[in-house]
C-alpha cells in the first residue's frame, strides 16, 4: 500500500499544485507517511515540502506556504498507507466467516487496526495491540477508540474470540484510563454466551472505568444462512431481557433491532445521548424520525407522483411513519417496500447487506415514478452491489427509476426531492 491520491478538493492547495488521482505522496519534509494520522500531523505547518511521485513516474518536490491548520485538500484511496493490521481472531460470531465465495474482495478483509478505529470508528478487539502501538497511541493521544469488548470475563472472551490474547481486555482498558484515552465499547450479544448474568458482569466492569468509557452499544449477533454452527439468534424474550439489563446503566444503549424484536417503541432522543454509535444501528431510527418531524413539507406537488422507498426490514418503523405523513401531500403517493434478504437469509435485516437480486425480487410487479434506495446498499463511490452486480442490472430487470440517498440518517435529501416534484 502507499499514499495514493484518490481525488483533490476543488480550489484547494492540492488543486492549485496540480495533484491528481493516481499521484503518490512519498513524504512530507522527508518524513514518510504510514497513515492519515502521520499525514495530518506533518501537515500542521506553515511551510512544508511535499515529495510526490506523479502518475507518469516523474518525481517532484513541491514547496508549500500556507496557514498552520489549512488542509491541503488531498483525498486518499485509503486511510492506511502501509499494511493494515489484520484480525488474528476466529470469533464465533464473525460475519466475514459467514460469507460465501464470489463477493467483492474487500468484503473478506478482516482488519483489527487501531488507526482505522481512531480515524474511521471501526471496532478493534485489542488482541493484536503491541507495545509500539500503545506507545504511539499514548504519545499522539489517539482517542476516542472503538473497542469490541463482548465480555470482560477472561475465559469467556478467549472462548468467543478464539485467541488467548483476548483475556487481557480489562488490562488494556485500564491502561487506556491511565493514559486518559477515551473509548466507545461494543457488545455483540450471543445468546447462551454473553447475555443475562454475563452481560451484567460486563456492564459492571465497564462502569468501573468511569468516564473512560464514553458509551456502550449492544447489538444482536447477525446470523446468515451460510453459518456452519448452531449459534442462536436473539429472540423476543432475550431482546426484552437485554433491554431491561441495559436500562440499569448510564451510557449503555441497545441497537434499534432490540426494540423491534421486543415489540417496544423506539425511545426518545435523550436515550441515545450524542448518538455516538450510529454506525452500530444505535439510534438511527430515532434520528431519522426526529429529523423528518423538523422538515417543512409542501402541501402539494405539481403532478401525480408515486414514490417507493425500498430498504431494509430494520427501517420499517421509520418508513411507515414518514409514508403516512407524506401521503397527506396532494398528488403524492408514497409506499415503503421492505427488501427481504433472500441471499443472506431472513435473519439479516439491514440495508447494507441487500444484494441486487434481493432488490429485484422486492420490486417485482411494482410501479413507481421514483424508487428511493440508500447509498449503503452500494459500494462507496459506485453503483455496485455486494454481489458485484450494478444498479444498471437492477434497472434493466425492474424498469424502475432510482434515486440514491447518501445519508439515510437524515431526511433532508428525501424532502428536497419531493420539493422538486
Amino acid at each position: 500500500m502507499a499514499a495514493i491520491v484518490n481525488s483533490v478538493e476543488l480550489g484547494s492547495i492540492a488543486d492549485e499544485i496540480n495533484l491528481e488521482a493516481g499521484d503518490e505522496i512519498l513524504s512530507i519534509d522527508n518524513c514518510e507517511l504510514k497513515d492519515l494520522i502521520d499525514y495530518n500531523f506533518y501537515c500542521k505547518s506553515e511551510f512544508l515540502t511535499l515529495s510526490v511521485k506523479k502518475l507518469n513516474g516523474e518525481l517532484e518536490d513541491i514547496e508549500i506556504e500556507k496557514d498552520f491548520d489549512e488542509p491541503l485538500g488531498i483525498i486518499f484511496e485509503s486511510a492506511v498507507f502501509d499494511k493494515i493490521k489484520p484480525c488474528l481472531n476466529k470469533c464465533i460470531f464473525c460475519f466475514v466467516d459467514q460469507q460465501p465465495e464470489g463477493l467483492r474482495d474487500t468484503l473478506y478483509i478482516k482488519d483489527d487496526d487501531y488507526r482505522l478505529s481512531y480515524l474511521q470508528g471501526t471496532y478493534i478487539t485489542l488482541t493484536n495491540l503491541k507495545e509500539e502501538d500503545k506507545a504511539r497511541i499514548s504519545k499522539m493521544h489517539l482517542g476516542p477508540l472503538y473497542v469490541s469488548v463482548h465480555t470482560t470475563d477472561p475465559d469467556l472472551r478467549v472462548k468467543m474470540l478464539k485467541n488467548p490474547n483476548a483475556k487481557y481486555i480489562m488490562e488494556h482498558l485500564r491502561w487506556f484510563r491511565e493514559q486518559d484515552i477515551p473509548v466507545h465499547c461494543q457488545i455483540v450479544l450471543c445468546p447462551g454466551y454473553n447475555d443475562g448474568k454475563e452481560l451484567e458482569r460486563t456492564l459492571k466492569d465497564l462502569k468501573s472505568l468511569k468516564d473512560t468509557v464514553l458509551s456502550v452499544a449492544i447489538v444482536p449477533v447477525g446470523l446468515t444462512q451460510f453459518r456452519k454452527d448452531e449459534l442462536k439468534k436473539v429472540d423476543k424474550n432475550i431482546a426484552a431481557e437485554t433491554l431491561k439489563i441495559a436500562s440499569k446503566y448510564k451510557g449503555v444503549c441497545c441497537s434499534d433491532e432490540f426494540f423491534l424484536l421486543a415489540d417496544e417503541e423506539i425511545p426518545p432522543a435523550e436515550y441515545y445521548g450524542n448518538f455516538s454509535q450510529l454506525s452500530d444501528g444505535v439510534g438511527s431510527l430515532r434520528l431519522f424520525i426526529d429529523n423528518f418531524d423538523k422538515q417543512t413539507l409542501p402541501k402539494k406537488v405539481k403532478k401525480k407522483t408515486k414514490i417507493i422507498f425500498a430498504t431494509s426490514y430494520a427501517a420499517k418503523t421509520a418508513f411507515e411513519y414518514i409514508c403516512k405523513k407524506l401521503n397527506k401531500i396532494t398528488n403524492l403517493t408514497c409506499e415503503y417496500i421492505p427488501v427481504k434478504s433472500t441471499y443472506w437469509g431472513n435473519n439479516i435485516t439491514v440495508a447494507g447487506l441487500i444484494t441486487s437480486d434481493d432488490l429485484i425480487n422486492a420490486l417485482k410487479n411494482t410501479h413507481a415514478d421514483i424508487t428511493v434506495i440508500p447509498s449503503v446498499m452500494l459500494k462507496p463511490f459506485s453503483e455496485v452491489f455486494l454481489d458485484g452486480k450494478t444498479l444498471d442490472y437492477v434497472r434493466e430487470n425492474t424498469n424502475h427509476k432510482f434515486y440514491i440517498v447518501k445519508n439515510f440518517n437524515s431526511t433532508d435529501e428525501i424532502v428536497n426531492l419531493i420539493k422538486t416534484l
